[in-house]
């Protein structure tokens, strides 16, 4: 089997590398594909440009884009104008794959005021990239109505510790009013594109890919804080929370027979410090 995966950073490295290990062949389309790792073969590629030839064999395509920058116009080239150059490749390419997944963001439902939401609730995006997200998913499944969408929170991991960061610098605030924040830890993220790609013989349209247990920033702060053996930080005034205050159910992905690796931000965040080491105390 050939995986496309179409937009091989971060994340999808790493779920290419798990393709890899399965046995499959693995595509990588990214600028500089020179970066990719053994076991994935890289093609130069820019989504928002004339595509190379897609392989005859594409069997599973992964849509893992990202935004250079947290803009409008960047969000719109990735997402909305990739994916339509990325329908219309396979379209010149008369290949047909099984299975297309795109992953997206939970910031798609806005904010729900704390309450849960899952794969049914009410999307209403409220910031505009999260509007051009939601843009770019209806233009998926308008031409593709089988394909899937992974829905992603906040996404941690190596390399991705801003968190911490803010910790170690003390330029951490804790909020003063409460609000929910969700997470999902890079390698989580992965290993649910392989098995929503793979190990699922019928998917729903839409999966919401995040940890079993929402949490106040304010406690994953003080857990960093303590991992760390640093002071709790300062209280300060409350800031909008990225994506609005809800609460993610992954009951369906669960449903499925997917485990997390890392259940809640302790065994996550807990995996990274130590992964960092000494580098960071």
């Amino acid at each position: 089997m050939t995986v496309l995966i179409a937009g091989c950073g971060d994340l999808g490295t790493e779920a290419g590398l798990r393709f890899a290990a399965q046995g499959h062949r693995v595509v990588g389309w990214r600028r500089s594909p020179g970066n990719l790792p053994p076991g994935i073969e890289g093609v130069r590629a820019d989504l928002d440009t004339e595509l190379p030839p897609v392989p005859a064999d594409t069997d599973v395509v992964v849509i893992a884009t990202a935004a250079s920058e947290r803009t409008e116009d960047a969000y719109r080239r990735a997402y909305v104008s990739g994916t339509s150059n990325l329908l219309d490749a396979l379209a010149r390419d008369g290949v047909r794959p099984r299975r297309i997944l795109m992953v997206s963001s939970t910031a798609v439902y806005g904010d729900h005021g704390g309450a849960w939401v899952d794969e049914e609730s009410l999307v209403d995006p409220t910031e505009p990239t999260a509007r051009i997200l939601h843009e770019a998913e209806t233009l998926l499944l308008s031409r593709e109505s089988s394909a899937i969408l992974l829905r992603l929170s906040g996404i941690y991991g190596p390399g991705r510790t801003r968190l911490i960061d803010q910790v170690r610098t003390n330029k951490a605030v804790l909020p003063a009013t409460p609000r929910w924040t969700n997470r999902i830890h890079r390698d989580d993220a992965a290993a649910a594109i392989v098995h929503l790609s793979t190990a699922v013989p019928s998917p729903s349209r839409c999966y919401l890919g995040s940890d079993n247990e929402p949490a106040h920033l304010a406690d994953v702060l003080r857990f960093l804080a303590a991992e760390l053996g640093l002071p709790n930080p300062a209280s300060g005034a409350s800031a909008p929370t990225r994506g609005g205050d809800k609460r993610c159910s992954n009951a369906l992905l669960r449903s499925t027979g997917f485990d997390f690796a890392y259940p809640t931000f302790r065994e996550g965040y807990g995996a990274v410090l130590s992964g960092i080491g000494a580098r960071h105390r």
